[in-house]
């Protein structure tokens, strides 16, 4: 079905549709064309998030189980950095919360389809966008912040996506048409929609209204009153003097934070643990999670030099996840042998299980030293930083889907523009900092964080008010919609 000559009754020019031709024909030349072939999908357990999460990841194969349209909600997602895969893990939680199977659709996971092909290359594109961004200013400044913050907005560009999608619907056609489909980026939702999907719900992330997002057919979800404004208008997606057609009011909600259960569930009970420390004056813990695309070790690393005399006096403790990226594991290990902290630091790399046993105590015990964590399994590199979330009194971020998280945060610089609009949704909520660009201006403010109690009390008090006006109830909401439609 076109999708491209027309987004929300908002007509697409001629020269894009004619660019958007031209970018599928160059990709179907690159990577084939399998618009014919009918894939057979079938899910195995996740060998890291089933025993917790009943994760059942899909393959194109026959060696696997057969999909269940009845107990289960296909939860659609891509590995582009962390982010989409931590939304898409919120969601089956939630999932497996209410008693259905989540069943794991990430696109970059079939490789030997144009679809996974495609989005794979994407990927590399972005996550080495990213790291340049972070090394070369100009490149940010006249490149890479345009790029994500006004390049991204346009209708134009969503137009050229779709038409691209088309090639992404053979992956979705053996799916029952109206099985709830969970989408955790545009491109999974429209590759259901393209196979003719009728309960597909399309999770945004983003605070900063983006046509990249849109999947015109779902239900947009938002996680802010003032994104589900900008989402709603279409804010400037035509031209920032262009007003553009709405989108209806039933195809959008507002519905709160994206979140796990399990970090839901406990949110009073680990909020409570943090006054504990702080009132005992017991070592506080500080979390570090380098993303999926590697970047800003670099800032990471001059904040940790700002809390080493906290780190060896013992009133504070350092978390740093190095996700599945073992260049950042041998820069940190390279970072403590000069800080001389290697003697204090243990090291959890490549030991699910012994991850798991590690954060549970750390639930009911006092951490000290340095604590660093790699695993090259992308589920339990993505999925640690969860679990530590639950024992951590400060996590350091960048203001990306981190930022809706129900953890005092301190923000450091954006990757992307679109990310300053997570860090000022936060800050107004009270549970964060704003975006600290300035190093030397975070450094100071992790020093008050981590000595003082005023700060880090008041960012408590704000998870608890927040909690109880279910702002961080996104992903029940969107659970309920999917089986309610149902």
């Amino acid at each position: 079905m076109d999708k491209t000559s027309t987004i929300f009754n908002n007509k697409i020019p001629n020269k894009t549709i004619r660019e958007a031709n031209k970018k599928q024909h160059a990709y179907l030349k690159e990577f084939g064309d399998d618009r014919n072939t009918q894939y057979t999908l079938t899910a195995v357990k996740n060998p890291i998030l089933y025993d917790d999460l009943a994760i059942m990841n899909l393959f194109n194969n026959t060696d696997g189980s057969p999909i269940d349209s009845k107990k289960g909600i296909i939860v659609g997602n891509i590995r582009m950095g962390f982010g989409h895969y931590r939304i898409a893990i919120a969601v089956a939680s939630v999932v497996k919360h209410y008693g259905f199977i989540p069943y794991w659709f990430d696109i970059n996971g079939f490789s030997d389809t144009t679809a996974g092909k495609i989005v794979e290359k994407l990927n590399q594109l972005y996550s080495l966008g990213s790291r340049l961004s972070q090394k070369y200013a100009l490149f940010n400044k006249f490149f890479w912040e345009p790029l994500n913050y006004e390049g991204f907005k346009k209708l134009t560009y969503n137009a050229v996506d779709q038409k691209v999608a088309e090639l992404f619907a053979p992956l979705c056609a053996s799916f029952e048409k109206t099985m709830p489909f969970i989408a955790t980026h545009a491109w999974p939702a429209q590759a259901a929609l393209h196979a003719g999907m009728t309960n597909v719900i399309n999770m945004i992330p983003d605070n900063w209204p983006m046509a990249l997002h849109l999947a015109e057919g779902a239900i947009h979800t938002v996680q802010s009153p003032s994104s589900y404004l900008g989402y709603r208008i279409l804010r400037e997606m035509k031209s920032p003097k262009e007003l553009s057609v709405p989108m209806p009011s039933n195809a959008i909600k507002m519905v709160g934070h994206y979140i796990d259960h399990e970090l839901v569930a406990n949110l009073e009970h680990d909020t409570d643990a943090r006054f504990k420390r702080i009132t005992k004056k017991l070592p506080r813990r500080v979390l570090i999670s380098i993303g999926g695309a590697g970047a800003q070790f670099e800032l990471n690393a001059r904040l940790i030099e700002e809390i080493v005399p906290l780190i060896n006096e013992g009133t504070s403790a350092l978390y740093v996840n190095c996700g599945d990226h073992v260049a950042v594991l041998d820069k940190v290990m390279n970072l403590l042998e000069k800080l001389n902290l290697e003697d204090i630091a243990q090291h959890h790399k490549n030991n699910w299980q012994e991850t798991i046993q590690f954060c549970k105590k750390a639930l009911t015990e006092t951490v000290t030293g340095v604590h660093i964590f790699y695993n090259e399994n992308k589920f339990a590199a993505v999925y640690a930083t969860n679990l530590l979330m639950r024992s951590t009194d400060v996590l350091i971020t960048k203001p990306s889907e981190l930022a809706f998280y129900p953890v005092p945060k301190l923000f450091i610089q954006r990757v992307g523009g679109h990310e300053r609009w997570g860090a000022i949704r936060a800050a107004e909520l009270g549970d964060a900092t704003y975006e600290l660009e300035n190093i030397e201006c975070a450094a100071q403010v992790l020093k008050l964080m981590l000595t003082e109690d005023e700060l880090l009390s008041l960012y408590n008090e704000q998870i608890l008010l927040n909690h109880k006006a279910g702002i961080y109830n996104g992903c029940y909401r969107i659970g309920d919609m999917a089986l309610g439609k149902r």
